[in-house]
């Protein structure tokens, strides 16, 4: 178990949200996951993510890929 979700162990969390809104991105934008991954992690959403104190961790795949 992780614990308390802090700036320092949030990379754990992040791969599998990459992951779903990148496959999300891919199936609407006819592009690869290796692709729609670029796109998620160049994005400004990705940016936001990756900080704790935004609590953007906290939203799931379809809110975080409406916002690429």
């Amino acid at each position: 178990m992780i614990g308390k979700l802090t700036q320092d162990n949030l990379y754990l969390l992040l791969p599998g949200k990459v992951l779903a809104v990148a496959e999300m991105y891919a199936r609407h934008h006819n592009v690869s996951v290796l692709d729609a991954m670029r796109k998620v992690y160049a994005s400004d959403m990705y940016k936001q993510l990756e900080q704790e104190n935004t609590k953007r961790w906290h939203e799931g795949p379809v809110s975080l890929y409406q916002t690429i």
